[in-house]
């Protein structure tokens, strides 16, 4: 796969109900730099591996609605909403945060990341901005 297609298939796996996830597509030597609205954080491979762990316990469904996906030798941008929908109601699926994320792709798997989110508003010029699709 290419690396575009390596950050594509990551983001539109089963994030919310598979525990492999992790292990298929994240390098062991990873390192995510994540800039988000409670501040810096950095997770390295145990530290994801815990994150999406949580994510299993607190998420019905996870699904990515991409709008932007360049690649750039081994580097891969990607912008996109993440959706969710809680365990306490799964039929109810709501944007969770918008996203930015650049990563470095090592041995065919997500090795440096460089991420900012904020939180999804309900301004409709800023939803149609994520749901033109240029992938």
């Amino acid at each position: 796969m290419s690396p575009k297609q390596i950050v594509k298939s990551f983001y539109e796996s089963d994030l919310a109900n598979d525990s492999t996830v992790i292990a298929t597509y994240i390098h062991k030597d990873c390192l995510l730099h994540w800039n988000n609205s409670t501040g810096y954080k950095v997770f390295d491979y145990d530290g994801l591996n815990r994150f999406f762990k949580n994510i299993r316990i607190a998420y019905h469904s996870l699904r990515p609605q991409i709008s932007h996906l360049l690649q750039d030798k081994n580097q891969v941008t990607i912008r996109y909403t993440m959706f969710v929908s809680t365990i306490e109601d799964p039929d109810n699926e709501m944007p969770l945060a918008n996203f930015i994320s650049i990563w470095e792709i090592k041995d065919g798997k997500l090795y440096r990341g460089y991420e900012i989110s904020q939180v999804a508003d309900d301004n409709i010029e800023s939803y149609k901005s994520f749901s033109e699709i240029k992938v």
